[in-house]
């Protein structure tokens, strides 16, 4: 009887190593069909999930009080499953290269608790050679195991979009890649019991690896190249979503628009790819290109929103600022990542202290990461300026008379209002007397 059918017979139990965003959505899913342990160093969170709160908002406080899964921070726990899954974050240092701390810890953990007949999943974006190479090897010394005779291991690269309700784990082509062709269809067997896609069987771990770097990899390059457009068609005075609408109308123009990119994937995945090709000699030129455009955009958003306060004839330094979102997205409470605080730090750099407001933010977090603290926006008046950072959808229904409340009431100046995204009505805002811009 193969692995596969034991998890479907509930004679062996799957884990999910680290329950963040992404690991605890895809727990949450197994545990409707098999018997799952769900295991994070985290024992905070743990105690979260097991009162049934979901401070991810991925799935919601009643499904995780529904789920069936087996919630821990015991590691030893992981020596009662066979099927193994690491979905831990893989971030970058300061210096823009890769950080395995998350993953090489994982492996450590696992590799202490690892039986003989596994099946090792990793899910974490890597680049090409990290499972095998880097892995592999932790997992063959913490548990005196030999990789392709007492366990296996595959690659299956996570395609979850934080905040998003629509394209779920569920609604995904799942790309699976194995060691094997044996553990490859244990593998793709295994997720077929939760992904109605359907699953993709890449050739080798390797090729999957590269499939899921590039994916971001592009889309980064696609919005650097907005970007660069935005800041192109603001010197000639011309509106870039304007520009956009009227290019979208050919059946092959890509529909990116410009904006902030932030969070764990797009803003990180990059640098993964560009790091390995250094190390085999190659110096990237477009993607680096594209990375060094969408690092600077914070930078450039609040130069903008100051030559904007000059125009006013606003005093910059003390002027007061307010910014309204504070996540690396819209809809979605993490805030690891945001290049929103690239907007405050230049901000500083003018004599500005700006108060933020954030009503969809994980406030611990921010506190916590940046020593952010966040007002309450019924709070917010007599402001200068106020940058619409992030699109939640708290902040789509805001009226003029809302921002109006926001500002002072002073004749003299106009109200600056920078509206990242572009999600308000800019003929409107301009027609209040507005100094209305956007990217």
């Amino acid at each position: 009887m193969s692995l596969y059918e034991d998890i479907v017979n509930h004679k062996e139990k799957l884990s999910l190593v680290g329950l963040g965003y992404v690991g605890m959505p895809i727990a949450v899913s197994f545990a409707d069909k098999i018997d799952v342990i769900g295991f994070d160093i985290n024992a905070e969170k743990i105690a979260k999930y097991k009162a049934g709160l979901d401070p991810t908002n991925e799935v919601g406080n009643d499904r995780i009080k529904n789920s069936k899964v087996d919630f821990t921070a015991d590691e030893t726990r992981l020596k009662e499953a066979k099927f193994h899954i690491v979905a831990v974050p893989t971030p970058v240092n300061s210096d823009h290269t890769p950080d395995l701390t998350p993953v090489e810890g994982a492996s450590h953990v696992l590799g202490r608790n690892l039986t003989k007949g596994s099946i090792v999943v990793y899910e974490s974006t890597v680049y090409p050679g990290v499972t095998e190479d880097i892995c592999v090897p932790i997992l063959e010394k913490e548990s005196g195991l030999k990789c392709g005779v007492d366990f296996k291991v595959g690659y299956s690269p996570e395609r979850i979009n934080p905040g998003d309700k629509v394209h779920r784990l569920e609604t995904i082509v799942k790309i699976v890649s194995g060691m094997d062709e044996d553990t490859l269809e244990e593998i793709a067997n295994v997720y077929s019991l939760v992904v109605k896609a359907g699953v993709y069987r890449a050739e080798s771990i390797k090729v999957a690896e590269a499939a899921k770097v590039i994916e971001n990899s592009q889309r980064d390059i696609n919005i650097a190249f907005m970007n660069e457009l935005s800041m192109i068609f603001n010197k000639m005075g011309i509106d870039t979503q304007a520009v956009l609408a009227a290019a979208g109308t050919k059946w092959n123009f890509l529909k990116f628009f410009p904006g902030l990119v932030g969070g764990h994937c797009i803003g990180v995945d990059p640098y993964y790819l560009t790091y390995k090709a250094e190390e085999l000699g190659y110096h990237s030129q477009i993607i680096l290109s594209g990375r060094r455009i969408n690092d600077d955009m914070g930078k450039y958003v609040a130069e903008s929103m100051v030559k904007n306060l000059i125009k006013a004839n606003v005093p910059v330094k003390d002027a007061k600022v307010a910014i309204l979102g504070f996540t690396f997205k819209e809809n979605c409470p993490d805030t690891r990542n945001t290049k929103v605080i690239d907007i405050v730090n230049e901000l500083r750099e003018y004599g500005i202290e700006p108060v933020i407001a954030d009503p969809a933010a994980d406030a611990e977090e921010a506190k916590k990461l940046y020593g952010i603290e966040f007002v309450d926006m019924k709070s917010i008046k007599d402001c200068d300026a106020v940058i619409l950072a992030v699109s939640h959808d708290q902040f789509k229904d805001l009226k003029i008379e809302d921002f109006d409340a926001l500002y002072k009431n002073d004749s003299e100046h106009k109200k600056v209002l920078s509206d990242v995204k572009g999600i308000l009505d800019k003929n409107a805002f301009k027609d209040a007397g507005y100094i209305y811009w956007r990217l």
